[in-house]
């Protein structure tokens, strides 16, 4: 079993879930010390490999490891975890953010599935995607993030069918908000973000933006645990007959099916106010 992603949050959530359950685990890890940290926490078999999803060199070499264990076996399955979230106004977003946010959320993603796949094929095994409730849950500033996980999900389904005459499932796990230690990330992320606006982009958007990453957070503070996601991904890989999608917690579910049957004027709106960006933002700031 693969986990990429797997340093912190729910990518170290799922290893040890994965771990616990009697799976040998590779844990996917930037950095030595994150992979020793997880080997020490595990219940059972986690082998650390350091894999990068942007770099093509550690995924081949990632690959190779994980070959020279399983040997013919082949793999199990290949939980595809990593990933970032950029945030911003796409008037200011810097189009090195943008390309970042696709480069680890999509093509490193596809780099994964295209290395691993033999592996997978080997053993009939199944690969679970991990997309998010903003593929169907656009929000003010969040553009980047959410369109990145709108591609994973499309992707998804492409791989679903393709994969299919071999009897290799494909799932989509989609959580809404989870506590992780990310969140710390994102309001750091999203500060220097804020101070890389020019002068006027900041008496345009600074006030409206920093409304949106405080009640994004509030949010993800009052999500589930990412244990409820481990135990999500545990039960679409063992499940005889799985699913084509996962949504992990209340939010996944209740906030694609509101917006979705509403006027989208009175959806705009209503997402808006959610996330403290008011409309009137804008005419107060060019009267000034």
């Amino acid at each position: 079993m693969v986990v990429t992603g797997a340093s912190s949050g729910m990518g170290k959530a799922c290893a040890l879930r994965l771990s616990e359950a009697g799976y040998a685990v590779f844990a996917g890890v930037r950095r030595e010390t994150d992979g020793q940290s997880l080997r020490s926490q595990g219940p059972g078999t986690i082998v650390p490999v350091i894999l990068d999803v942007t770099r093509g060199a550690t995924i081949t070499k990632a690959v190779r490891e994980v070959r020279e264990a399983v040997g013919s076996e082949g793999l199990t399955g290949l939980v595809n975890n990593a990933g970032v979230a950029v945030t911003g106004p796409l008037e200011l977003l810097p189009l090195g953010e943008l390309r970042r946010q696709f480069e680890i959320n999509v093509i490193g993603q596809v780099a994964v599935i295209q290395g691993f796949l033999p592996l997978i094929r080997a053993a009939q095994g199944r690969i679970l995607n991990v997309g998010s409730v903003g593929a169907r849950f656009a929000v003010p500033f969040g553009a980047p993030l959410n369109s990145s996980k709108a591609a994973i999900e499309s992707i998804n389904d492409s791989l679903r069918m393709e994969l299919r005459p071999w009897g290799i499932r494909v799932v989509l796990i989609s959580p809404g908000s989870i506590r992780t230690p990310a969140e710390n990330k994102l309001a750091a992320d999203s500060e220097k973000m804020l101070n890389a606006f020019p002068q006027e982009g900041r008496a345009r958007y600074g006030p409206s933006y920093g409304a949106f990453v405080q009640a994004l957070l509030a949010l993800e503070s009052r999500g589930v645990g990412p244990e409820v996601m481990a135990e999500t991904v545990l039960r679409a890989l063992e499940a005889r007959h799985p699913r084509s999608r996962y949504p992990v917690g209340p939010r996944s579910r209740l906030l694609p099916f509101l917006f979705t049957r509403i006027p989208s004027s009175l959806a705009d709106r209503m997402r808006m106010r959610l996330f403290g960006v008011h409309p009137s933002c804008g005419h107060a700031e060019a009267s000034r």
